[in-house]
């Protein structure tokens, strides 16, 4: 029986690029028990996103999530880390940046096509065939499985790191009710390497593999609350996301991936005007990011974010745009942070608008940030 199973993990390997899929393998069943340990205290020191399922069980114990499991097979699908022509952005014409996570069609979606190919392939192989699939939104920590199934390590950047792939991969897993001889988890290489701590903009990797999550610009830029100071200071451009930590690791270097054509960037979008996001109808937003997992947030998130980007450029073309935000925006976030961006630009409309909005704002944040900036521009 043993033999049976063994030969199917190897067909199933060697099915993989048919299948759309980059690495497969596969890890017990078993508890996630150091792991829990490590959630308890991560969630103790408060550096959980919010994000995640609440329920650390279930987090970690996959017999909580399906009856008697017998093994969990992990995959990886690869991502572009490069794109061919890329807009300038230039005085007059400011353009942000997306993360490439979120380049090309959502990536929740494409996981969850290759998933269902390799439960086709599974269910005409195995009768009587169980499972449970998950991408990200699911109870499994995606990295963890990967990990233990041998995909690759866990980098000091809180990513799994492929030797094939680099940590361009997206992580996905299926909970079956087959024995599958496990893999062999892979050896650390990261070494006494620090790259990434190092370069990290706000100083949100706080050890080997420990994130924080109230500090890391690719979960603030998908926060909806006003954002602090010197943070919107280090979120530079980015509209959503943040790659720093993958960009510096020496194991993604020269890695780029273009064979997955869902995947693949349509430059304008991920690297937008930002003037014309501020005026972006609910409509047009969802004509244009739907397909995109940048969306999820909705727009208010990312039209923050492109305020926040036009104040770091001190965009003086971008000052009546930011006006009409500070005047006419009926979220306080976006008047508040528009006073933010203005203070930084400077100019007499500026200061004009400024004064004029504080003698209106009934928000009380959104009335701090604007006195802050009349204050920066005196």
């Amino acid at each position: 029986m043993n033999d049976r199973w063994s030969k199917l993990k190897e067909e199933m390997k060697a099915a993989a690029a048919e299948l759309g899929i980059d690495k497969i393998g596969v890890a017990s069943a078993d508890p996630f028990t150091e792991l829990k340990q490590i959630l308890v205290r991560h969630r103790e020191l408060g550096r959980e996103s919010g994000f995640e399922e609440k329920d650390l069980d279930k987090r970690t114990n996959p017999a909580l999530l399906f009856d008697n499991p017998q093994s969990i097979i992990a995959i990886a699908v690869a991502y572009p880390s490069k794109m061919d022509n890329p807009p300038k952005s230039e005085r007059g014409a400011r353009r942000g940046i997306m993360s490439r996570s979120s380049w090309g069609d959502d990536y929740h979606r494409v996981l969850r096509d290759r998933l269902a190919r390799l439960e086709a392939w599974l269910r005409e192989r195995v009768e009587g065939l169980r499972v449970e699939s998950m991408v990200d939104t699911g109870e499994l920590v995606d990295r963890a499985v990967a990990e233990r199934a041998g995909l690759g390590w866990s980098a000091k950047n809180c990513a799994v790191i492929t030797p094939e792939w680099g940590s361009w991969v997206y992580l996905g897993e299926m909970i079956t009710n087959i024995p599958l001889p496990p893999d062999e988890q892979m050896t650390d290489q990261c070494g006494s390497c620090t790259i990434c701590i190092d370069a990290c903009p706000t100083d949100a990797l706080v050890g080997p593999g420990q994130l924080d999550s109230s500090k890391c610009i690719s979960f603030i830029t998908q926060t909806k609350g006003f954002v602090e100071e010197p943070i919107m200071r280090k979120i530079g451009n980015r509209i959503y996301g943040c790659d720093t930590c993958q960009t510096v690791c020496p194991s993604n270097k020269g890695k780029n991936w273009t064979h997955q054509p869902e995947l693949q960037p349509d430059p304008e979008l991920v690297m937008p005007l930002l003037e014309p996001l501020l005026s972006m109808s609910n409509k047009e937003f969802q004509e244009r990011y739907s397909r995109s997992s940048s969306a999820w947030r909705g727009k208010k998130p990312i039209q923050r974010n492109a305020v926040i980007a036009l104040g770091n450029y001190k965009e003086e073309s971008a000052v009546p745009e930011l006006v009409k935000v500070l005047e006419s925006d009926t979220r306080p976030v976006l008047r508040g942070t528009a006073a933010w961006a203005l203070g930084r630009i400077g100019g007499a409309e500026a200061r004009e608008a400024l004064l004029a909005a504080f003698e209106r704002e009934s928000d009380e944040e959104a009335k701090a940030y604007i006195a802050k900036a009349i204050d920066a521009l005196r």
